[in-house]
């Protein structure tokens, strides 16, 4: 039994869009495993916390900011 034209570009055209599909789970796979083997952790770590505050210590230190702005920065942060 043969195929018409019509139905061929249509098993074309799915192949083409599967395979499309398959690569981009492939992408989406190894940018996930390079994620997880980098040890990348929630989006701010208590790290950029301490470096957000000693930010807003030189900012207050070099008179940028007021008192009552760096208390309420300050609290904000924590």
């Amino acid at each position: 039994m043969m195929m018409n034209g019509g139905s061929m570009m249509g098993m074309m055209t799915f192949m083409f869009l599967f395979g499309l599909l398959l690569i981009g789970l492939f992408v989406l796979i190894v940018v996930a495993v390079v994620k997880w083997l980098s040890g990348s952790k929630m989006p701010f770590s208590v790290s950029d916390r301490e470096n957000a505050l000693e930010i807003l210590k030189k900012r207050y230190a070099k008179g940028e900011i007021g008192k009552e702005q760096f208390e309420r920065m300050r609290r904000d942060i924590e």
